[in-house]
């Protein structure tokens, strides 16, 4: 949802869905009462288990589903996803997955909706302490958050 150019060949983008979805939306903008979502990313994939080698990139982007609760055609579970029972754990692999594929002094963009999970929570489940962030949206509820990784010799590892 947030590429500015979708065809841009300096970004991957992965997702495990592959799918156009059409779901109900009454918001006062939208006529016709549908609204057609299409997710077609580079490469299907599992944030959990991601399939490239380590540090393999100087940046990385984390948008993970945010919701833990959501109707099954709701709009926003099809255009976010919905997080598992085990959403902690989900969430807790992401991180470390991230930092995984990341290069020593990579970026990590971190993107969180707190609707329903406070970003606090969240963030107690990397070791990593952010750089900085900075919370957006109508009521400062989706935040951006950035973390560098250590670079060579990092305690840490990859």
């Amino acid at each position: 949802m947030m590429w500015l150019d979708p065809t841009d060949q300096r970004g991957l983008f992965g997702d495990q869905r592959d799918e156009s979805i059409t779901v109900t939306d009454r918001s006062e903008r939208n006529v016709s009462g549908v609204r057609v979502l299409s997710i077609h990313p580079d490469i299907r994939m599992d944030f959990r288990n991601m399939p490239f080698a380590d540090c393999s990139f100087p940046l990385v982007v984390f948008d993970p589903p945010h919701l833990v609760q959501a109707g099954a055609r709701s709009w926003l579970a099809s255009k976010y996803g919905r997080l598992g029972a085990d959403w902690r754990e989900d969430l807790r692999a992401g991180f470390a997955e991230c930092f995984r594929v990341l290069r020593p002094e990579g970026v990590l963009i971190f993107k969180w909706s707190e609707v329903q999970v406070p970003v606090r929570e969240v963030l107690a489940l990397t070791d990593r302490k952010p750089l900085f962030g900075h919370p957006s949206g109508k009521r400062s509820g989706t935040h951006w958050i950035t973390f560098m990784k250590g670079g060579v010799g990092d305690e840490r590892g990859t």
